[in-house]
C-alpha cells in the first residue's frame, strides 16, 4: 500500500510539472504579443500657432523707431 500512495504522489507532481510548463509557454507567448503591438501616439492638435499679422507688425515697428 505504501508503494502506491507513493506512486499517485509522482503522478501528480509530473502532471504538476507538464501543466505548469504549458502555462509558462503560454504566458511568455502572450506576454511576448503584448510587448510587439506597437503604441498608438495621440494625434497633436493643430493650432493656429503665431501668425504675424499688420497690428503686430505695427507694434513691432514702435519698437524698433525708439
Amino acid at each position: 500500500m505504501k508503494k502506491q500512495a507513493s506512486d499517485m504522489g509522482r503522478r501528480q507532481l509530473l502532471k504538476a510539472l507538464a501543466i505548469g510548463g504549458a502555462a509558462g509557454a503560454v504566458a511568455t507567448a502572450s506576454g511576448q504579443a503584448l510587448a510587439a503591438q506597437p503604441e498608438i501616439a495621440p494625434k497633436a492638435k493643430k493650432g493656429s500657432g503665431y501668425q504675424e499679422s499688420d497690428h503686430v507688425r505695427s507694434y513691432y515697428d514702435t519698437l524698433r523707431s525708439k
